[in-house]
């Protein structure tokens, strides 16, 4: 009985609670929030109707500017006045609007992946941290606006918000992302009035808003008015399909008419093509809420990623009073079906070449400006990415206008996402307390479903609606599913955590196992297989990207996906020594709160748009221009749907062992979907190696694409092998042993050995007064962790290796005798933590080379794979030029070296170290080299490969970039330059993976996981 009642008293107190707190109440969604609509402003003019410049409007006042702030850490301490219209706000600091508060230095940015950042026990939010602002804003309505009606509009704000105008509540709103507008006619007066917003930053709705990103809060996008004449376009839908034949446009279009019964009016609807000619137009009467007007439109012009042609559309009514209502948008004619299996744009089975995107900008948050949307967006053309999965949430409307000009198709995403309270497909969970499944939050998720789709919906950009991200599957899902079939018939809905269930048309799953792709790939199924998230691309990644691919081709059902994910979510930041970095996770004040490290930087871009070595990978799998070659034809495969190849310039060149001999252009007319064999005569004669590059550029600028831009490229194998042909070993050896020394001389360069370790001690040109090399070749085995490696545990597992080239036991050393080839000396090595025997073979060589055949067998040892198979040497900094043959120029691994060409490379060492990483990892590297060179004006330090090798040359050891077992909070800052090279001398180093970051591994063939492994290079000077 005393359990009982107990347990009656704490669910009455949680009761009272959750009364007492609306910002802990899931039933109270908003309060005197208008209903949702399509985003558009009214203009008095229609030139500014068609400009589209919100500013020229007579219907329309910002109120973005400077607005009072206060804030305070939790919510007991809020000011319980901040509406007051005589409260006295001078002391009250200032904040720009739109903005997060915690960009503009208030309050702690918080990252965190899953874990709320709050106590988990929905709908409470406790402890004593939950931060409050409160913001206030005087204006004056314009006189000319007498007997309107007046909206304010809030773009997002993101916490629980409550709008007070002169001191009288206009309402109240929860969920960010999407506009939040109340109508406030009834609380202005003449002369200057005052605006007050009081925003909670934890809230129910945070329940629901679980995403991976920073938590940040605030006023985020734009706050306007915008007056409302007596008549009024109260929302409008326009739908411009294509007709079975896909050839004539079927438009449709919906005028939804506020107060139409107080006079007589009509609505004319014009439809304008690109060259702004007449279209279509029409006058109707205003008879009921609503106009509709249909037109089919003969041979229009088709919307694609490809052909984003636009139409304008301007919209004019009769606003009562002699005056007239414009807005003007833009509408594409495209067709979005599923059959037999596949997602059709236009009767086409497009590949979803994407990628997911945040909102996120490096000091502003989740407020990015118009710029830095239209650098994604071109960034995103130029590299062959055809789409955005908008994650997790809508976006500010301006992309969306974007995507529709230059196009890229979007999934437009629900802002939902309960992660932490359970996500299906991943692990078991509690669905008696999952929102998604309890009815009491059934208003919330579908107000926000709801809530995207009337905003979002006239964007032809706009192919595919999605319902959330890992929030479970409940009830609520099902029934949201039907409304979207029921509202929008000319889009499908997809849904990851639907799976296979009947709420999705799309099987979007996740970072599926490779198997698993090929099980769905070789399946009869009935809807298209597009993964929501892939290629996890945190820090040095995009490994295997080509292998998804490879499945994806094998398949009709099989359609793309979007890689997770487009921008590092950095915040710019200085040390206290005044050197930038990127803040992630636990930075910036966080480090006590939850928080998940450099889990926020998992983009293809740095948070200033830099692309990382992972982009060329992407591109080139991701493009359109296909190239094969045999006999001496060239083959072209076509793979757009509008494109004919004549926008395009094709250069050809021949490699010989890396150096261009041989180059050429040309045209072609190939159509979409279509080949041209295009003929080579190629000089192969001499005994060499040779490649053949071949490269397609724009001819002209298009869609934010410049001219003379490179679109693809391909390699092809000619012939030839460079490890057939052997240097010329002629010179005059000599040598002298004396004690544990060994001492020789050859063709002008002079070397030592320590007998008693084996090791090289000395080797440099006769005269020279500095030894060339500073650290001699050395067995190495380790590479500072990528984020992947962590994932996988990497430094746990395979840590037996990070030392193991460190003191080896010498088993012996042997001096053989010298024969036609040179003097060779056999050093046996025990290496100590691994007890594993290492062989170096030393040959010095009579033209004063030095060829090392490296050995390692590790039969039966019980030991885990090798993280890299190689040697390192150390030089003097100023060895600051580096050239190669090899895979190049930037950054590759043996499972992401596709778009890296072989040739010979030139740059300086400096340039070799990759900053973009926000945590300073293994990077810089190269594979199949064929020889390296190091040169310091004077001289030069090569290698040649006996086989291929791979390598890297940094300022930096990878001792001082591996931070140990954990992360351990490591910055890009933390790196220091050295003057000195280190010369990694590989055979192979593991791949970088990329399937995820929490626990995949690179796949099977890219890992060391062989009993034995040797490989020789020869070192010389000149």
């Amino acid at each position: 009985m005393k359990k009982v009642l107990i347990c009656s008293f704490l669910f009455a107190a949680q009761f009272i609670a959750a009364q007492q707190n609306e910002w802990e109440n899931p039933k109270a969604v908003d309060r005197n929030k208008l209903q949702p609509h399509a985003t558009y402003v009214m203009y008095d003019k229609q030139e500014d109707a068609v400009k589209e410049n919100p500013t020229a409007s007579g219907y329309y006042k910002s109120l973005n500017g400077t607005w009072k702030f206060n804030i305070v850490k939790k919510t007991s301490d809020r000011p319980e006045n901040f509406y007051a219209t005589d409260l006295n706000d001078n002391s009250w600091k200032n904040i720009p609007v739109p903005s997060n508060w915690e960009m503009e230095g208030h309050d702690i940015p918080i990252y965190t992946n899953i874990v709320y950042p709050f106590p988990k026990n929905p709908p409470f939010i406790g402890g004593d941290y939950n931060p409050v602002g409160s913001y206030r804003k005087t204006f004056t309505v314009p006189e000319s606006w007498a007997g309107n009606n007046v909206v304010l509009h809030f773009g997002s704000i993101s916490g629980y918000a409550r709008i007070f105008v002169n001191g009288k509540e206009a309402g109240m709103t929860k969920a960010s992302k999407t506009p939040a507008e109340f109508d406030i006619t009834k609380f202005l007066k003449k002369g200057e009035n005052l605006l007050a917003v009081q925003v909670t930053r934890f809230h129910d709705g945070s329940y629901l808003e679980d995403q991976d990103f920073w938590r940040l809060s605030g006023i985020e996008r734009d706050v306007y008015l915008q007056a409302q004449p007596a008549v009024s376009v109260k929302d409008y839908e326009v739908v411009a399909g294509l007709d079975d034949a896909y050839v004539n446009g079927t438009l449709s279009a919906t005028v939804t008419i506020d107060n139409a019964k107080k006079a007589k009016s009509s609505v004319k609807f014009t439809l304008l093509d690109s060259t702004n000619k007449e279209v279509y137009s029409e006058v109707k009467p205003v008879a009921g809420a609503t106009v509709t007007f249909t037109k089919t439109i003969s041979h229009v012009n088709q919307w694609s990623s490809e052909t984003p042609y636009l139409y304008r559309y301007i919209i004019e009514w009769d606003a009562q009073g002699g005056k007239k209502g414009y807005i003007s948008g833009r509408t594409g004619f495209r067709r979005v079906e599923i059959k037999n299996a596949q997602l059709l744009v236009n009767g086409n089975a497009v590949m979803v070449h994407g990628v997911n995107l945040h909102e996120h900008h490096p000091t502003k948050g989740h407020a990015p400006d118009r710029d830095m949307m239209r650098k994604d967006v071109a960034l995103m053309k130029q590299n062959n990415i055809n789409a955005i999965r908008m994650s997790h949430y809508p976006h500010d409307p301006y992309i969306y206008d974007l995507c529709d000009e230059y196009g890229l198709y979007v999934v437009d995403e629900a802002n939902i996402e309960t992660h932490h309270m359970g996500a299906e497909l991943q692990n078991s969970f509690d669905k008696s307390k999952h929102p998604a499944y309890l009815p009491e939050w059934a208003p919330a998720h579908l107000d926000r479903i709801k809530r995207m789709l009337e905003t979002d919906k006239n964007h032809p950009s706009i192919i595919i609606w999605s319902m959330g991200n890992e929030c479970g599957n409940g009830p609520v899902f099902y029934d949201a599913y039907k409304w979207l079939k029921g509202r929008d018939a000319s889009r499908p809905v997809q849904f990851e955590q639907a799976g296979e269930n009947s709420d999705t048309d799309i099987v979007c799953p996740m970072y599926p196992g490779i198997n698993s792709m090929k099980k769905y790939a070789a399946a009869t199924v009935t809807r298209p297989y597009i993964m929501c998230e892939y290629a996890h691309a945190m820090g040095n990644s995009t490994g295997n990207f080509q292998e998804y691919w490879d499945i994806i081709a094998s398949s009709k059902h099989m359609q793309g996906g979007f890689i997770w994910d487009w921008v590092d979510q950095g915040i710019k930041a200085k040390d206290a020594n005044g050197k930038d970095y990127w803040a992630y996770g636990g930075d910036l004040g966080g480090e006590k709160l939850q928080h998940d490290e450099n889990g926020c930087a998992d983009g293809l871009v740095t948070a200033d748009r830099v692309p990382d070595p992972g982009v060329p990978e992407v591109k080139k799998v991701y493009q359109d221009v296909n190239f094969s070659f045999a006999n001496n034809k060239l083959t072209l495969k076509n793979n757009f749907f509008y494109t004919s190849l004549r926008d395009y310039n094709f250069k050809w060149e021949l490699l010989k062992n890396g150096e261009a001999v041989q180059s050429g252009s040309f045209m072609a007319n190939t159509q979409p979907g279509k080949q041209t064999d295009i003929p080579l005569v190629l000089d192969t004669a001499e005994n060499a190696e040779y490649y053949l590059n071949v490269y397609a550029y724009t001819k002209a600028e298009k869609n934010l694409i410049p001219a003379n831009h490179e679109i693809a490229r391909e390699q092809f194998k000619i012939g030839g092998d460079f490890f057939a042909k052997t240097k010329e070993n002629n010179g005059k050896l000599s040598f002298k042993k004396k004690g544990n020394t060994l001492t020789f001389e050859a063709n002008g360069t002079t070397g030592s050995f320590d007998l008693a370790t084996g090791m090289i001690t000395s080797y440099r040109k006769k005269g020279d007064t500095s030894e060339t090399l500073s650290g001699f070749p050395t067995p190495y085995f380790w590479r500072a962790p990528t984020d992947n490696d962590f994932g996988n545990e990497m430094p746990k597992k395979l840590g037996i290796w990070k030392s193991a080239h460190s003191n080896p036991t010498v088993q012996g050393v042997t001096v053989g005798k010298k024969n036609d080839a040179g003097l060779p000396v056999e050093v046996k090595y025990l290496l100590k933590d691994a007890n594993v025997p290492y062989v170096v073979n030393y040959l010095i060589q009579n033209n004063g080379d030095i060829k090392v055949t490296a050995s390692i067998d590790k039969t039966d040892k019980n030991l885990p794979e090798i993280p890299r198979f190689g040697m390192r040497v150390e030089l003097s900094g100023n060895y600051k030029d580096l050239e190669y043959y090899g895979r190049g120029p930037w950054e590759n691994y043996s499972d992401r070296n596709t778009a890296s060409f072989l040739g010979v490379h030139s740059d300086k060492v400096a340039n070799q170290f990759v900053w973009e990483y926000i945590r300073p990892q293994e990077c810089g590297y190269k594979t199949d080299a064929r020889w390296i060179k190091l040169s310091n004006g004077n001289s030069s330090f090569t290698v040649i490969g006996a086989q291929p090798l791979s390598f890297s040359a940094l300022n930096v050891s990878t001792e001082s970039l591996d931070p140990g077992l954990k992360k351990n909070g490591r910055h890009i800052n933390d790196v220091h330059p050295e003057d000195k090279v280190y010369l990694h001398i590989d055979l192979a180093q593991r791949g970088v993976g990329g399937d995820t970051s929490w626990g995949a591994l690179p796949h099977q063939q890219y890992l060391l996981k062989d009993n034995k492994y040797t490989y020789t290079y020869t070192i010389s000077l000149l």
